[in-house]
C-alpha cells in the first residue's frame, strides 16, 4: 500500500490484500485472472451498508429532534454516487483503483458510480480489517462538513426516489414503490440501464441513467412530473 494512500486512510490494514481487492476494479481483474485475487464488487455491496450504518446512527446522534423522514433524505444526499465519487476523488482513488484496459482510458475522468463503489469498497475492506470502530474513523472526517452542513430547510431536489416514496406513501397507507431493470445495453466501460418504476401494478415512470442508481432516480423524476394525472387516476381505483 503506498505511503501516502496509507496517511489519508488513517488505517494500516493488517490483511494488505483486502485493500489490494478494493482497489480492483473487475476489468482488471478479468484481465489479470492469474495474479488476481478477486475484484471489488462483494466488498462495494458491504460497504454500502457499513456506510449506511455509520452514517445513520451519526444522524440520530447529531440530530435528535429531527423526524425519520429528514433524517432519511438527508442520508440519501450523503450517499449519493456524486457525493461519493467527491469523497472518492479527496483520497485520490481515482490514481490508485487497478483498472483494465478498457478503463484506464478514461482514469482522468472516471464515472461516479466507479468511483463510488471503490470508496464503498474500501469501507468494507477497512470494516473487515479493523472493525467498525476503524470503519468510522475512516468515514466521520470525510463526511464532517457535509453533515455540519446539514438543515431541515435545505431540500435535496436530485433524490427524487425519496420524494416519490412520501408521496405514495402519503396517498396510498404505506403502498410504496417499486422499481425494476429492464435493460443494461452497451459495452462494460460505458453501459446505460433503464428502469421502470410500478405502483399498484402499474407503470408510473421509466428512466435511463449510466447506472441502476441513477436510472432509478430518473424513473422517479419522470412519476414525479406526472405525479397529479396519475395519483388522480390510481386514487380513484383505491
Amino acid at each position: 500500500m503506498p505511503a501516502s494512500l496509507a496517511a489519508r486512510l488513517g488505517h494500516t490494514f493488517r490483511d494488505p490484500h483486502l485493500l489490494l481487492q478494493a482497489l480492483t476494479h473487475r476489468s482488471y481483474h478479468y484481465e489479470h485472472s492469474a495474479e488476481s485475487s478477486g475484484h471489488n464488487e462483494r466488498l462495494e455491496f458491504l460497504g454500502d451498508a457499513v456506510l449506511d450504518l455509520v452514517l445513520s446512527e451519526w444522524l440520530m446522534r447529531s440530530f435528535p429532534d429531527t423526524q425519520e423522514g429528514t433524517l432519511s433524505k438527508w442520508r440519501a444526499s450523503l450517499v449519493n454516487e456524486q457525493t461519493l465519487s467527491e469523497v472518492a476523488k479527496t483520497l485520490e482513488l481515482n490514481s490508485t483503483v487497478r483498472l483494465g484496459k478498457s478503463e484506464e482510458f478514461t482514469r482522468d475522468a472516471l464515472r461516479p458510480r466507479l468511483l463510488a463503489s471503490v470508496f464503498e469498497a474500501l469501507i468494507a475492506a477497512v470494516y473487515l480489517d479493523g472493525g467498525l470502530a476503524a470503519a468510522q474513523k475512516l468515514i466521520e472526517p470525510l463526511f464532517a462538513k457535509r453533515i455540519e452542513g446539514l438543515s431541515s430547510t435545505l431540500e435535496y431536489a436530485a433524490d427524487f426516489k425519496t420524494r416519490l416514496q412520501e408521496v405514495t406513501q402519503g396517498q396510498f397507507q404505506g403502498t410504496v414503490p417499486e422499481y425494476k431493470l429492464t435493460a443494461a445495453d452497451g459495452p462494460e466501460h460505458a453501459k446505460t440501464f433503464t428502469s421502470q418504476v410500478w405502483l399498484k401494478q402499474k407503470q408510473i415512470g421509466e428512466g435511463r441513467g449510466t447506472s441502476r442508481k441513477s436510472a432509478e432516480q430518473a424513473a422517479a423524476q419522470v412519476a414525479l412530473a406526472q405525479s397529479e394525472q396519475w395519483l388522480e387516476k390510481q386514487k380513484g381505483g383505491v
